[in-house]
């Protein structure tokens, strides 16, 4: 034991700096960990040896402090600290990422958390479709997901109904096989097709694999995505890409009829896709992928899944899918449209946000009730709002119910109108 305290912390504070000098020479050995172990009588010794050090080390600038290990020793009954989470050496620990954090197994992770609950289906019956709104989709082969225990499947319309005429026939037999491997005869419950959304249902004496749905509200452009499904009947497929656009609109794809909008990626998308899943880095469901463009490589489209949930909402209280429609042309409005509004004319109406009406369909509900174009809807059912979607979500599926709606007008004049929607025609 050392009898001049003094003189052995010193002895110490050489050796750590000795040992730091040598770090500074060899970077490979930066990373090591060095555990000290002593008796309490000599912790306390050079505990109140290290109050009466003159000087302070720039080698253990690190620590910040006269005699940087005291805080380090530890009992000899004190377990060494696990290391495995510190090194890299080309073994990696994904349980170190956060939420959303891209790493080694993050994509494989994903895959193995829905995969189970991904199912093929195939029908035998019926003519196979080959377009809907003139872009190129899928016959009658195609993907899904269980999405209850009970059985309940979440795929596309045109797997399972030919849209060809204005009432839409589902398909005969519909087949549907697991990744286990066990085939099973399943049923549609409901097909929507404007949102091209159906539910099939098979009976199992079993509990089934069934995936969480996630959310889409919060999706960025630039996220890693998980598609998933049976290309050309090839089950367990899995393709990865990122989210190109979160809000790409039925319009900007051609699409006429009711506004739709979609989630835009690059993930490989192929006949036999359709109605599978596009799945988040969690392993849970934010789209339906729907349709891809025959002519170009990484542009897919999937239903998002906020929309989703509230077809399937629809289907049970309805038994269909219950749209108002107003016959109203709407157009978002940002400060940037609002500024070249005002340039091109003076009386356009004072406004930061709102929806603007360029067009109203003659002898609809809207232009019954006043509504003109040049209008900028401002409240919605004492609302007030920025965007079509907000009114869309307002009216839900509100038919034959008074709406008021606060519109400004050039000049700044405020006018409140009564508006009653109607149920949109299926056939439009």
């Amino acid at each position: 034991m050392f009898r001049n305290p003094r003189r052995a912390a010193l002895l110490l504070a050489a050796g750590a700096a000795a040992a730091g000098a040598g770090g500074l020479l060899d970077r490979r050995d930066y990373a090591t960990d060095v555990s000290v172990s002593v008796s309490a009588p000599l912790r306390h010794l050079l505990s109140a040896a290290s109050t009466a050090l003159p000087f302070r080390n720039p080698l253990l600038a690190p620590w910040q402090g006269g005699f940087p290990i005291l805080n380090s020793f530890a009992s000899a009954s004190d377990a060494p600290i696990n290391a495995s989470n510190h090194g890299s050496g080309g073994n990696s620990d994904d349980s170190r990422c956060g939420r959303g954090c891209l790493g080694r197994d993050s994509i494989a992770n994903a895959a193995a958390a829905v995969g189970p609950a991904v199912v093929n289906i195939s029908c035998t019956h019926g003519e196979n479709v080959t377009a809907i709104h003139g872009w190129a989709l899928e016959k009658s082969i195609g993907s899904g997901t269980i999405i209850d225990p009970d059985g309940t499947i979440l795929t596309c319309a045109h797997v399972v109904a030919d849209f060809q005429s204005t009432k839409p026939v589902l398909r005969g037999k519909v087949s549907v096989t697991l990744q286990d491997g066990r085939e099973f005869e399943g049923h549609v419950v409901n097909a929507d097709r404007h949102s091209d959304i159906a539910v099939v249902k098979i009976k199992s004496k079993t509990p089934l694999p069934a995936a969480i749905l996630g959310s889409s509200c919060n999706i960025r452009p630039g996220e890693h995505v998980v598609a998933l499904g049976c290309p050309l009947s090839l089950q367990n497929t899995v393709t990865s890409g990122i989210v190109s656009c979160v809000d790409r609109k039925s319009s900007d794809l051609g699409l006429g009829g009711i506004r739709r909008e979609y989630l835009q990626t690059d993930c490989a998308i192929n006949r036999g896709n359709s109605g599978g899943p596009l799945v988040n880095l969690d392993g849970e469901i934010i789209g339906v992928n729907v349709m891809k463009v025959w002519d170009a490589d990484g542009l897919s489209f999937a239903v998002p899944i906020d929309s989703i949930v509230k077809i399937v909402e629809h289907f049970k209280r309805n038994g269909r899918v219950v749209r108002p429609w107003l016959g109203l042309k709407m157009l978002d409005l940002n400060p940037m449209v609002i500024a070249q509004l005002k340039e091109r004319s003076s009386s356009f109406p004072d406004v930061r946000k709102g929806v603007l009406v360029p067009m109203v369909t003659p002898g609809c509900p809207a232009e019954r009730a006043g509504f003109a174009p040049g209008d900028v809807v401002v409240e919605f059912d004492g609302k007030p709002v920025e965007s079509i979607k907000e009114i869309i979500d307002i009216m839900g599926d509100k038919v034959g119910v008074p709406i008021e709606v606060l519109v400004k007008r050039a000049n700044n004049v405020s006018v409140t109108l009564t508006v009653i929607p109607e149920e949109a025609d299926a056939s439009r």
